[in-house]
């Protein structure tokens, strides 16, 4: 079974599955969604939908998985072309997010153009608290949607942002009762406008953004904190909870 849904039309639908596990991000999801992305560029959607499967949006890298083996910069880079391929997309693309968006599922989300979130949505970027470093851009990104001193907060503290803060942070675009409805409407909206002038907005609008050095000071640090003492443990007490 793919980790990762796609249904094409004029409004595109990336749907996370693996909700037996809260669609946490294991190396299948990963290149699922990267074959997605790049199925979705292919083809002529003029906006897409980005969401998650049963309880949450994504809760983030899934600690019981077994130790990833291999170049760990390869596999971190890998992770890094999500948030690539996302703002390379000459769509727009909407997170819809419910439930968990935690670590690198909340770092998915900053990638889309615009994110909206459910009642029930929650954030939070624990890397720090765990020993880890972020990866998806999110030491860019997260600055830009909330300011540098909150973005600190968020990811020196690691707490969890409910949506109603989220919102007041400027961290959503809105916070909605039917997420994934209101996601689609707004993507129907989008890809009703001419998509030449759609996707020079969207690049213009990342023009400011120096992507590319965000991510190599984030692989860079990822690549000195993950075989520390702090991250085993951690890691560990993940995997022996109940």
């Amino acid at each position: 079974m793919s980790c990762v849904e796609v249904s094409l039309g004029e409004v595109a639908q990336i749907r996370l599955n693996r909700p037996e596990r809260l669609n946490a991000v294991a190396p299948a999801l990963v290149d699922d969604l990267l074959e997605a992305l790049d199925t979705v560029g292919r083809s002529d959607a003029r906006a897409v939908v980005l969401s998650g499967r049963g309880r949450a949006f994504c809760a983030g890298h899934d600690l019981k998985e077994p130790p990833a083996e291999g170049d760990s910069r390869a596999r971190l880079e890998r992770l890094q072309d999500v948030t690539r391929r996302l703002r390379a997309l000459r769509q727009p693309v909407i997170a819809a997010v419910h439930g968990y968006a935690i670590g690198a599922g909340a770092e998915f989300a900053l990638g889309c153009d615009l994110i909206l979130a459910a009642e029930d949505a929650v954030f939070a970027f624990p890397e720090a608290g765990l020993g880890l470093s972020v990866t998806g851009a999110a030491s860019r990104l997260l600055p830009q949607l909330v300011g540098p001193l909150k973005a600190k907060e968020l990811l020196l503290l690691g707490e969890r942002v409910p949506a109603a803060e989220a919102l007041r942070l400027g961290l959503v675009n809105a916070v909605v009762p039917d997420v994934h409805t209101t996601a689609t409407e707004w993507a129907e909206r989008i890809a009703g406008h001419p998509a030449g002038a759609v996707a020079l907005a969207k690049r213009a609008l990342d023009a400011g953004t120096d992507l590319e050095a965000a991510l190599e000071l984030e692989v860079s640090h990822a690549l000195i904190t993950e075989h520390t003492p702090e991250v085993a443990r951690s890691a560990e007490a993940f995997r022996s909870r109940a």
